[in-house]
This record gives C-alpha cells, structure tokens and sequence, in this order.
C-alpha cells in the first residue's frame, strides 16, 4: 500500500498510526505543514523504512510561518521531499494571498537551487496560480498535485507540465472527484490518505484507508485490484528513482 500525503505528526495518536504502518508495510509520504515541524515528525518514523518525512510550508499558515523561510533553506539540502506546499484561494485566506505567493515561489526556487526534490503540493481555488508558479520554477522538481480539485482544463495544463497526482478515498467519493481522476495518466497517479485531515463514512483516514482508493480506481479504470497495484507500485518505483537522482 501506498499513502503519498499523510499527516502523521498531526494525528492524536501518530506513534500509534506509525506501528500500524510498519505492520502493514505501508509506504508513507509524511508531509509537515511548517519547518519547524520537520525535526520531530522525522524523528517520529525513525527506524520505519518505508517512510519519508517531507519538509513542508503549508499555504495556510504562510502568512504566519513566512519568518520559518531560513529554516526551510537550512534544512531542504537534508530531504529529497518537500510538502505539503502550494497556494490556497479559499475566501478565509484572501487577504494573506501576497504571503502565500511570497512563500511558495521562495520554496519553488530553493528547490531548484538543490537539484529539485520531489514536491507534494496543494492547490485547493488556485489550480491557475500553482500550475503558473511551477511554469515558471521548471526546476523545482517532480511536482504531485494531492487532491487537484481544478477544473478538467487545468488538469490538461498540469499534464502538460509533467504533474503527477496523488488521490485518495475522499477525492473518489465525488463524482467531480473521480472526473478529474479518469482524465489523470495511470503512469502519473499515486494513492494518499490526507489523514487524519480527511473523512470517509464518517472516519478520519488512516494510511491503511487507502485501500479503499485502490479499490476505486480499479473501478474507474476496469482493472483488478492487482494491475492497480502493479501500476501504483511502478509508479512509485519512478518517483523514488527521481528522488534518488536529487542533490
């Protein structure tokens, strides 16, 4: 199983949620909102090989966190994964939008300065921005759109670009969802859980949820569940041969 974007220093119980991770020999993005996160929610997976912890500014606390920007360029030369990054259009964040741009592009560019890294982004309202952004920062890396919730245009535009997709249970539930999923190149799709942050059927995701979403693309793509995971694991397989390639 793969979750590719997981909060796991978020959950109420992440030493718990890691266990259950090992146990199942569930590979894991570990994604941090902040840098200052980034020491601890490693040390939290420590001796757990199958999770990478990624250094992350989350677009809803730039406007708090931008002070954290000399931290981030201290520790991006550490990891090959950065996340959870991006832009957020959602009317509550309007007026941090200048720091939310201001952070995201310094990201972009640290990126670039250390070879790329393998980015998980968010783009809730800001499809055009995000997609604009890494027109622009084409070194930044290899970038994997968590939940894209634009529209079937922008997602072309993203295709384009190179993005890659990670979905997961609560983005397939939706009929928009599991559009936008159908358009998504099988090669470029990874599956996630956005836990403990997302619900399905009334409960907070954990990693081990993302069987539901293997079980849904293979659904929306006519495959059996082993083609499905024969595809998620090549895939997977191509994003750590580009992780390995990073300075």
């Amino acid at each position: 199983m793969i979750d590719f974007h997981a909060h796991l220093d978020l959950y109420p119980n992440p030493f718990e949620v890691v266990r259950d991770c090992i146990l199942r020999n569930i590979y894991v993005l570990s994604v941090t909102t902040t840098p200052s996160a980034f020491a601890g929610t490693l040390q939290l997976a420590d001796g757990a090989t199958r999770i990478r912890t990624a250094l992350g500014l989350h677009p809803e606390v730039a406007h708090l966190r931008r002070k954290e920007l000399a931290l981030f360029d201290d520790l991006v030369p550490h990891t090959r994964y950065v996340g959870e990054i991006g832009l957020d259009g959602s009317p509550h964040l309007r007026q941090h939008w200048v720091d939310q741009q201001t952070v995201f592009r310094h990201v972009l560019r640290a990126c670039a300065r250390n070879g790329g890294r393998v980015m998980s982004l968010h783009s809730r309202r800001a499809a055009k921005p995000v997609l604009d952004a890494l027109a622009e920062n084409r070194d930044s890396g290899c970038a994997i759109l968590h939940w894209f919730s634009g529209t079937v245009r922008e997602l072309r535009c993203a295709i384009d670009l190179g993005c890659w997709f990670s979905v997961g249970p609560s983005m397939l539930s939706s009929e928009r969802g599991r559009e936008l999923a159908r358009h998504m190149p099988r090669e470029r799709v990874l599956t996630e859980s956005d836990g403990p942050f997302a619900n399905h059927q009334g409960h907070a995701l954990w990693p081990r949820d993302v069987v539901t979403a293997v079980k849904q693309l293979a659904e929306l793509w006519g495959q059996d569940l082993k083609e499905v995971e024969g595809q998620l694991a090549s895939n997977l397989n191509e994003i750590g041969r580009r992780a390995n390639t990073a300075s």
